[in-house]
């Protein structure tokens, strides 16, 4: 495990940017602000910033600093919870002298001239707790703000510590971060809250969807469906795991228009469904991942794949 290398990288530069990967979640914002906020209070004098496209729905975790491409000259780069470069967000991570790598995916890409990777572990949150704990006698620090941010990411991908990638790990870690004296029940509530036109286009998902008798669920939501419920694309994220709980159900998707294509989010309860997703122009965890298609044809062949991927899962084939 190379945190020895990534903490002595980050005493060695001055200057350190941290980026992470399009389309946040609570886990990509949460590791990469979190990190920034702990080099910051273990090393004042460094210049530390966090890039990439600001999401208005998570200004609430942390918000992303404007800075001039001459700041990578001689920057140390860490990109935080993105498998692969093409969906680092901000292209410019290849302008800084050093680029590390730490992250929680299936390793499908090794960029980078130093890499942690740890697909065992829930969250690239849990990877930069880790960080402090094997660099705390070097220096690194914790405060409150990196331990709301850290815990928003852990809970993010765990599903409030619901999914199977939760271990005595995640929750071990966890049980240390509370001990920092932030709002939980304020961030629960930011991270949680539903607008009423979400809610009403939950009630759509919960009438439209189809199940298959393979344990395969899927949702078509079309542009129409978007601008009648006033939502974005990446609002309606909020939505993919509704109906997770329902019976019968082993693997689901979710398809997205947007303007020039259709976002396929997908979830399993057992189906390994990343190689579908990477199949499709995407990519992720076996039971968490996302892949892009570019017709409404082209819903049936996803169906299909995730229909064997459900087989396969139950020694059908």
């Amino acid at each position: 495990m190379p945190t020895n290398e990534i903490i002595q990288l980050i005493k060695e530069y001055e200057t350190i940017i941290i980026h992470r990967h399009v389309r946040p979640d609570p886990d990509a914002l949460g590791s990469q602000g979190g990190l920034k906020e702990m080099i910051k209070a273990s090393f004042p004098n460094k210049n530390v910033y966090a890039v990439g496209e600001e999401d208005p729905g998570l200004t609430f975790l942390t918000s992303m600093d404007q800075i001039d491409d001459k700041v990578y000259n001689n920057a140390l780069v860490i990109v935080c919870d993105t498998a692969n470069a093409p969906r680092i967000d901000d292209g410019r991570y290849h302008l800084g002298e050093k680029l590390v790598k730490i992250d929680h995916h299936p390793v499908v890409d090794t960029y980078g001239d130093l890499r942690w990777e740890d697909p065992s572990a829930s969250s690239v949150s849990e990877m930069i707790f880790e960080l402090y704990l094997n660099g705390k006698d070097e220096g690194l620090t914790m405060n409150e703000e990196v331990a709301r941010l850290l815990y928003a990411g852990i809970i993010g991908d765990t599903g409030r510590f619901l999914y199977p990638s939760t271990t005595k790990k995640t929750f071990e870690y966890a049980s240390e971060i509370v001990t920092y004296n932030f709002d939980r029940s304020a961030l629960h509530t930011a991270m949680y809250r539903e607008k009423d036109n979400i809610a009403r286009l939950k009630g759509y998902i919960l009438k439209e969807f189809k199940l298959f008798s393979t344990g395969v669920c899927i949702i078509k939501i079309t542009k129409e469906i978007l601008a009648k419920y006033g939502i974005t694309s990446k609002e309606s994220s909020q939505l993919v795991n509704v109906i997770s709980d329902i019976e019968g159900i082993k693997a689901w998707a979710f398809f997205i228009e947007e303007e020039d294509q259709i976002r396929v989010r997908i979830r399993s309860k057992g189906p390994a469904i990343n190689k579908v997703a990477e199949k499709h122009n995407g990519g992720g965890h076996p039971l968490a991942s996302g892949a892009t298609i570019y017709a409404w044809k082209e819903v049936e062949q996803v169906t299909a794949d995730l229909e064997e991927a459900c087989r396969l899962y139950d020694g059908q084939d």
